[in-house]
């Protein structure tokens, strides 16, 4: 292999199938055959740096199907890891070829375990049914299934696709690309496990609010994925400017408020429960888990919180939950991921996305989360909070009174917190805790409770004038 690694960079081998998986793309060499290799940059969208790669590198147009640990031994030393791609044309670099993978043999081949690496690829990309089948995106020919439904969707709307597609997120249940058309592109979006829940939601959003949402055009139960018309606009995650900022605000507020009432039936169909008795039941479960987390921790910097004070800060959760209770704040639609790359706006409206993490419960909260956002991209002073503030609470004066705001927005920065990191029930994950970054990220979240809770003491209700 010509290139080597950098801490920066990963290098990943590639085992590129074309002609329904019965011919694979290899590079000659005097050693024999070898895979197709690609480097690229950590912490990208992986699909997307790959398939760029690929075309860029070797002049191959692919889509991700699997990563694969079907390595020699050396390779995994080495930190090398295999993409399993299928090509979508026939045309490559004059250094690679085609050949027939019913014609190979061990020897064909500069690395024997690219041999069997080759072949239980293939194996595992014709699987349909049975224990060995993987989802339905690690097989031959699901791309081009998905092209021909796309196209009999958006023909009778007078748009055709015109071949310029990429690819953003690949798994094997996972799937998310943008496919260009002669007048809007077309998203794909497919979800697994342990998102399962946001393809329902998407659907029933999308009937019940859809000037906040993207325009579903179709969807497929099987996949688990559905087909949305691109929203024209800015990322809210690409502007500073405070307008754009109070445009979110207050159509989340609308949206909110449109949602009133609809809780059973957003709960049915997959948002989470977060209303106020929901997180009084998780409390203590979550606090037991972090005080394990907390006793696991090697480092002595940052501080490791004491039982007695997991305690106070619990007393703290659970008196600010009865305090919004006692509010009668009805319950919402809520976005426990409301991060601006989820938001675009347009002079024709607002649109949130990525409903994987939608709750039901105190509204307030998805707020204090679009509000921490602006406080790192605009600014963290009032110049730019009371506006945002503002913007948010003008529609909720419509329906609660200036008091109910003001102090359910003084309780809000504890319980959005406590929500965010008990509501999603990663901290009873076992496979998830046990993983270094989760343990400390769940640690943080907990520190950042306890800092809260010291200023609940001290905030005055908010002015929403």
């Amino acid at each position: 292999m010509e290139s080597s690694q950098q801490p920066d960079r990963e290098i990943y081998r590639c085992v590129v199938l074309g002609g329904h998986g019965k011919e694979l793309l290899a590079v000659a060499s005097d050693g024999g055959l070898l895979l197709p290799w690609v480097e690229i940059a950590r912490g990208q969208r992986l699909a997307e740096s790959l398939t760029r790669a690929m075309k860029n590198e070797w002049g191959c147009e692919t889509i991700c199907l699997f990563t694969s640990d079907l390595l020699s031994s050396a390779d995994c030393t080495s930190g090398v890891r295999c993409q399993v791609m299928e090509c979508c044309d026939k045309t490559h670099d004059l250094r690679t070829k085609w050949v027939l993978v019913s014609s190979l043999l061990p020897g064909d081949f500069a690395k024997v375990a690219d041999y069997a690496a080759v072949f239980q690829s293939v194996v595992l990309c014709l699987a349909h049914v049975g224990k060995e089948a993987p989802g339905p995106f690690a097989r031959i020919g699901w791309f081009t299934q998905l092209q021909q439904w796309v196209e009999e969707v958006v023909t009778p709307l007078g748009l055709h696709l015109n071949g310029r597609f990429c690819q953003r997120n690949a798994s094997p249940r996972f799937s998310l690309i943008r496919l260009e058309t002669n007048g809007p592109a077309i998203w794909f979006k497919a979800v697994g496990e342990p998102n399962l829940r946001e393809f329902p939601l998407t659907l029933t959003l999308a009937e019940l609010f859809p000037k906040y949402v993207p325009l579903i055009l179709n969807s497929r139960s099987a996949w688990n994925g559905w087909l949305a018309q691109e929203v024209e606009g800015v990322n809210l995650a690409e502007t500073p400017a405070l307008r754009h900022w109070r445009q979110a605000a207050s159509a989340l507020a609308e949206m909110q408020i449109e949602s009133i009432g609809h809780g059973p039936r957003l709960r049915q169909c997959g948002a989470r429960d977060l209303r106020i008795g929901a997180l009084s039941n998780l409390l203590d479960p979550f606090l037991d888990a972090i005080g394990q987390l907390m006793a696991q921790q090697a480092k002595v910097s940052p501080q490791v919180l004491t039982g007695k004070e997991l305690s106070s800060v619990g007393e703290q959760i659970l008196d600010a939950l009865s305090s919004f209770f006692d509010l009668e704040i009805p319950d919402g639609l809520g976005h426990l991921d409301l991060n601006p790359g989820n938001i675009i706006v347009s002079a024709e409206g607002c649109v949130f996305l990525d409903w994987a993490e939608g709750y039901v419960g105190p509204p307030f909260f998805s707020f204090q989360y679009l509000l921490e956002h602006a406080r790192r991209m605009v600014g963290a002073d009032a110049c730019v909070e009371d506006p945002l503030t503002a913007s948010y609470t003008r529609p909720w004066r419509e329906v609660l009174s200036a008091d109910q705001i003001a102090e359910g927005l003084r309780l809000a920065p504890i319980l959005a917190v406590f929500a965010y990191a008990a509501g999603t029930g990663l901290w009873a994950n076992p496979d998830a805790v046990q993983e270094q970054k989760t343990a400390g990220f769940l640690r943080s979240l907990t520190r950042r409770l306890t800092r809260e809770g010291s200023l609940l003491m001290s905030r005055s209700p908010r002015c929403v004038c």
